[in-house]
């Protein structure tokens, strides 16, 4: 797959730079407006190379032969813009007698709903390059100038260069007033890298600007490629997190966003409730017309206390006290959300999904992702262990908060929540045989006794006392979890464990760099160095140097790249943001 991408635009192509079959296509607002598209190149043509210098650039050689000597070359460019890509064809006859050649374009159009080219939902297609929705919406693709059906015929005398250049548009109503930085402005503002970190970590920049979406409130990095094209609150707040404290702009244009779209009502269809933040923003059909909920939908039990975390990290990094008084009244509305979603009145934060979007609603929301022991699927109300770590993050800065703003008395009572929260948490959900924190608590308040990766963001978050951090530590690394390439998301004993399942026993990039990030910050240097040096390793094994939204877990093997999970997204946000955190921990940027 080469992915490319420029704002709300993106395309999926093959390895020879087309739209033939399968998810592949140009998409634009979680749609599918071309299924098919093709350039029928003079016959004979091999492709020769293919790179992308930028994410928004394909540029190929292509050549015919006639014996050891090239007859005919020709160099394509390809530009993804917002709703536009620019093709530019430079024909070269490299023989001494003339040729006549031959091109045509076929493009198909496909307007499908991006739930339907996934294969979520029925497939309906719309074969014509316009097309207009139910709801009145009108989208098209245009090509300028236009081809004709036979295609073009061009005499190319001996010697002789030929350019050809042409666009195609695909228009649509949908798109949202902003602008992105530039690339060269984008990468000015972060440290280039040095010895192996150098080549993967530009590559991450690289991608990062490209997955930015330009919004009114500032730029949101979307969650990644193909499927995650979209605000996504988790992944938009944990990716902005990691870009500090280089990423300002991207820091406060996240905050802005969410907050602007910030839960007022309840709404049990899109689980909606005042002062939630929400999962996801999508502008497909089947969102707009409400068949599914993820026009704005909320069903994510982290996002909240997560807006939180990255706005005290935001001031504590950059001092930027007028944000946090810009924001006032979205981080109070989101304690007040937090305080709520107790929903038994036992101090923990729980979900129990309400409408026909996620079972689960934590970072691992796959429907299989929360058993017990005996491979039991867990019944909500769920309490994740994770998120009360992120909960217990949220009240210390709301408690800076109020200090910032001379309020002491209200950052003695925040200070009062996560204390309370913190002892919550080492008694309901450490396990001593185990030497590790319970996955989650069931709906009886049954904690799920397996091994896995959440404890590791408890580390993250400070939620583990100073003399359990080396114990925790010792079991995440043990050959149970640890793979080689990081920590497996589920224990390789674990009656559900499988290596290439979604959560049951891959390898998430971001996953461990927030491990990497609670061993620094509780001062296991070597650790966090052992699982940073893996994460590298990991993306340098890549022929693109990119990490993968997760991988295999199997063991590793010496000389051996990973076993890939075959419809990981690449890029994607938290995972390129991943190597600019790791980057900023080894080198005392930060100390979490």
């Amino acid at each position: 797959m080469i992915p490319l991408k420029e704002d709300d635009t993106y395309l999926v192509l093959n390895p020879r730079g087309f739209a033939e079959e399968g998810a592949e296509g140009f998409y634009r607002h979680d749609t599918r407006f071309l299924a098919r598209y093709r350039l029928l190149l003079p016959e004979g043509l091999a492709l020769l190379e293919s790179c992308t210098p930028r994410p928004d650039r394909l540029v190929q050689d292509w050549a015919r032969f006639q014996g050891p000597d090239g007859e005919l070359y020709l160099r394509r460019n390809l530009r993804v813009e917002r709703g536009r890509v620019r093709e530019a064809l430079s024909l070269h006859n490299l023989g001494r007698k003339p040729l006549e050649v031959r091109l045509r374009l076929e493009v198909e159009g496909s307007f499908e709903d991006l739930f339907q080219a996934r294969g979520w939902s029925p497939s309906r297609a719309h074969r014509g390059l316009s097309y207009r929705a139910p709801d009145g919406v009108e989208q098209r693709v245009e090509v300028l100038p236009s081809w004709p059906l036979e295609g073009l015929a061009l005499s190319l005398a001996p010697g002789e260069v030929r350019n050809l250049g042409f666009e195609v548009l695909l228009e649509s109503p949908l798109g949202a007033l902003g602008t992105l930085p530039s690339y060269e402005a984008f990468l000015e503002a972060f440290p280039l890298g040095e010895g192996p970190w150098a080549k993967p970590l530009r590559q991450a920049l690289l991608d990062l600007r490209a997955l930015l979406l330009a919004t009114s409130e500032g730029p949101v990095p979307v969650a990644g490629i193909p499927w995650f094209v979209a605000p996504f609150g988790r992944d938009s707040l944990l990716t902005a997190f990691m870009l500090l404290p280089w990423g300002k702009e991207v820091a406060r244009g996240v905050l802005r966003y969410l907050a602007r779209r910030q839960g007022r009502t309840r709404d049990p269809f899109r689980e909606e409730e005042p002062g939630k933040i929400l999962h996801e923003v999508r502008l497909g059909e089947l969102s707009r017309l409400g068949k599914v909920p993820f026009a704005r939908y909320y069903g994510t039990v982290d996002a909240t206390p997560l807006f939180l975390v990255l706005l005290g990290r935001y001031l504590d990094l950059t001092g930027d006290l007028a944000l946090v008084r810009e924001l006032r009244p979205h981080w109070e509305a989101a304690l007040a959300w937090m305080e709520a979603a107790d929903l038994d009145g036992d101090g923990l934060l729980e979900f129990a999904p309400s409408g026909g979007g996620l079972s689960v609603q934590s970072w691992k929301d796959s429907h299989d992702s929360m058993s017990h022991k005996d491979g039991r699927l867990a019944e909500p109300p769920l309490a994740v262990s994770e998120v009360q770590g992120y909960a217990y993050a949220a009240h210390l800065a709301a408690r800076e908060f109020y200090r910032a703003l001379g309020e002491e008395g209200k950052a003695q009572e925040e200070e009062r929540r996560a204390q309370a929260l913190f002892a919550l948490i080492q008694e309901r959900f450490w396990l001593e045989e185990l030497r590790t924190y319970a996955l989650a608590l069931d709906r009886n308040k049954e904690p799920l006794r397996v091994k896995a990766s959440d404890a590791g963001h408890l580390l993250w978050a400070g939620a583990v006392p100073e003399e359990r951090a080396q114990d925790l530590a010792r079991t995440l690394l043990s050959e149970e979890l640890w793979s080689g390439w990081g920590v497996r998301t589920l224990g390789a004993r674990e009656a559900r464990y499988n290596p290439l399942s979604y959560h049951n026993g891959s390898v998430w990039p971001h996953d461990n760099a927030l491990f990497a990030g609670g061993l620094f910050r509780y001062g296991l240097r070597e650790e966090g160095e052992r699982v940073a040096q893996a994460l590298l390793e990991l993306a340098l094994s890549q022929p693109d140097l990119r990490l993968p939204e997760l991988v295999g877990g199997f063991p590793r093997e010496e000389g051996l790249p990973p076993v890939p999970y075959p419809v990981a997204c690449r890029p994607q946000a938290w995972d390129a943001a991943a190597l600019v955190y790791l980057y900023a921990l080894r080198k005392g940027v930060r100390a979490w």
